[in-house]
């Protein structure tokens, strides 16, 4: 495309959507800050199970919503499906001061949860904009919208505690009618700004485009997706208590860790989109799972404390033990030196584990021992305290390797599937929402079961070992069908 106007205008639908994602972000992920508010101060006594359930209705919504309308996006276009979405998400935002009760709050925030699918909307809209060798670049500045869950995390309890201040009890009602009124007037800048485009092939019925969701390539995708969308988005709710649990820090510390997690990790989508046009996305993602694969295993070791068994001493020659103390044993007129019990002195900044070993003695005063016999067990323990400051780094690196990931997957759908990049990035993105949702439940249970925080690391590991292992095959197979000057053809599923 030389022709610069069509380019510049291309940019413009950009900027509107990226701005429009962004602030749908922001509005999905308002329960996280606003539910946990209303419960700590008394305002709303609602169980765990249901705090539950009000942080995860949105995300829930949001993802399971993304396919129809990722084939409405198709078939109508983008400009009026998120200007109507836009429009109507704001309804329940300015109803949800009303709310009061727990199944009213629970009805508003499933329907506010619609904003959630303005992904799919903008995936296909945007793409439809630019060509090709563009579209990475692209879908990765619009997929910087995922940045608006950080300003949500930053801004919210700042404005809820100053709208709370006058009034304790109903001062938090302002912030769900601002963030309402966003959405209508980011709603109607939409409608007023944005120029309609819909596919040139967007006569198919709704069957025959779902019938786009039988290739296993869409599956395969989906799959990546929950592992770099699904679980970041997890990871963005769980990082907080982890924080805390483990390493004992402050609400507003381990709040700013976690936002260094989800931040980054959104912004460099981008130069994720611009890798992918430059060196493939094919090449991005092996890049991508190969380090979620390491950063993961590393992740995974625990902050722990392990006593096993050590050097012990034994009898050189048969006797009678005639002296036993802490440091000494005295087999007949032998003297056998004992090492001492020394306490690990922790200060949690150590990066390698430390150790110590000592004897502790098994025999008694004047008991006959023969050759050979264990005079005293040795111990060893050893202590490793997950430095907090590697683990963040490793923790804000897996984040952003998750943040490239996420552009390399959408690489891929507008050039295996051009006539259904609605409906295919709906679906990838259902699936990749759903595991923001299923992860701090399956998350939660592996905590449960083993005791363990970072349990939920060795199902990153697992996981991530399986995305890896699913695409190698898949390029393998088709390297052996394929001559190697059609090596750009290596995702067609014979």
């Amino acid at each position: 495309m030389k022709n610069t106007n069509p380019l510049s205008k291309s940019h413009r639908m950009l900027f509107l959507n990226t701005l429009a994602f962004t602030v749908c972000f922001a509005c999905w992920t308002l329960n996280g800050v606003l539910v946990t508010y209303l419960v700590d101060k008394g305002i709303f006594n609602w169980s765990v199970v249901q705090v539950g359930w009000l942080l995860g209705i949105p995300i829930l919504t949001g993802s399971i919503m993304r396919l129809p309308m990722g084939i409405l996006t198709d078939k109508f276009g983008g400009k009026y499906v998120f200007s109507f979405l836009l429009l109507l998400c704001s309804i329940p935002l300015f109803l949800l001061p009303t709310a009061h009760s727990f199944l009213m709050f629970a009805i508003l925030s499933f329907l506010f949860g619609m904003v959630g699918t303005g992904f799919a909307v903008g995936v296909g809209y945007t793409s439809i904009w630019y060509p090709k060798e563009w579209q990475g670049r692209a879908l990765g500045i619009f997929g910087m919208g995922n940045a608006g869950a950080a300003i949500t995390t930053f801004i919210a309890p700042s404005l809820l505690n100053q709208f709370s201040a006058d009034d304790p009890e109903n001062g938090w009602k302002i912030l769900p009618l601002i963030y309402g009124a966003v959405l209508l007037i980011i709603g109607l800048i939409f409608l007023v700004f944005a120029e309609n485009k819909k596919l040139e092939k967007s006569t198919k019925t709704i069957p025959q485009m779902l019938g786009t969701l039988k290739n296993v390539r869409v599956w395969r995708f989906g799959t990546y997706y929950f592992l770099v969308f699904g679980c970041f988005v997890a990871y963005s709710q769980w990082l907080l208590p982890n924080f805390m649990n483990v390493y004992q820090t402050s609400l507003v510390m381990g709040g700013m860790f976690a936002t260094m997690f989800s931040l980054p990790s959104g912004v460099i989508r981008a130069f994720g989109g611009y890798l992918s046009d430059k060196y493939g996305a094919r090449k991005v993602m092996y890049w991508v799972l190969g380090s979620s694969v390491i950063l993961s295993a590393l992740l995974m070791v625990p902050k722990m404390e392990i006593t096993t068994a050590g050097a012990g001493i034994m009898a050189k020659k048969a006797g009678t033990v005639t002296e036993v103390s802490t440091t000494n044993i005295k087999v007949g007129e032998t003297n056998i030196p004992l090492e001492a019990k020394k306490e690990i002195v922790s200060d949690g900044s150590s990066i390698f584990p430390s150790k110590t070993s000592w004897q502790e003695v098994i025999v008694k005063e004047n008991q006959e021992v023969v050759k050979k016999e264990l005079l005293a067990k040795g111990i060893t323990k050893i202590n490793f305290d997950a430095n907090m400051w590697v683990y963040l780094v490793l923790v804000i690196l897996i984040g952003i390797s998750w943040g490239i990931g996420k552009a390399a997957v959408y690489k891929h759908i507008p050039e295996y599937f051009p006539s259904e990049v609605g409906v295919v990035g709906g679906m990838v993105g259902l699936l990749g929402g759903l595991g923001g949702f299923c992860g701090p439940i399956i998350f939660s249970y592996l905590l449960t079961a083993t005791g363990l925080w970072s349990s939920s690391w060795i199902f990153i590991l697992l996981f991530s070992i399986i995305c890896l292992v699913w695409m190698h095959i898949t390029i393998t197979n088709m390297m052996n069908k394929n001559q190697p000057e059609l090596s750009k053809q290596i995702d067609v599923v014979k």
